[in-house]
């Protein structure tokens, strides 16, 4: 049948170094807001500022981290923040697309001051957590259908007597 798939609610946590941009990234998603005055937030959070190579060098340590005490199945995107300010950046786009790919993350450029990417980095995200949870489900529903056990039918065939043919099943006759 072509019952609807029950998925739990997915959990996106942003981690990054204080600055970067989170809440703002966070807020301009949720609620179409920036706040140019928003202060430090204590917290977990995961993105990277383009214009500090500081904050993007901490990326392998928020990543051995992750990678340490989080769900194998994670799904982790970089995220180059702020990229509205360009005659500022530290870290060509190139070479972070170049550290998710050899960390095997994806990766986007947002800017939460001006809206670019930032759906679209939320979007990804959620689309990718969707895809390895239906397939995990999927799977697991698989290994349970195809374990044995339940697919076994009793078929019982009474037994014949000294070379005596079965009776024929009166439901196939012809009349």
């Amino acid at each position: 049948g072509g019952s609807l798939v029950s998925l739990p609610a997915p959990k996106v946590v942003l981690i990054g170094d204080s600055g970067v941009g989170k809440s703002n990234l966070l807020s301009r998603f949720t609620r179409n807001e920036f706040n140019l005055e928003s202060k430090s937030t204590i917290g977990v959070e995961f993105a990277t500022r383009s214009i500090q190579h500081l904050t993007y060098e901490n990326v392998e340590r928020w990543l051995k981290e992750l990678r340490d005490h989080a769900d194998s199945n994670i799904v982790i995107m970089l995220v180059g923040n702020k990229s509205d300010l360009r005659h500022l950046r530290a870290v060509p786009t190139d070479e972070a697309r170049a550290f998710a790919e050899k960390n095997n993350l994806s990766f986007i450029e947002t800017s939460a001051l001006d809206s670019t990417n930032v759906e679209e980095a939320f979007k990804n995200i959620l689309t990718e957590i969707y895809r390895i949870v239906s397939q995990k489900q999927i799977a697991d529903r698989a290994a349970h259908d195809e374990s044995p056990g339940n697919n076994v039918v009793d078929i019982s065939v009474p037994p014949t007597t000294d070379g005596q043919k079965p009776n024929k099943l009166q439901c196939c006759q012809n009349l």
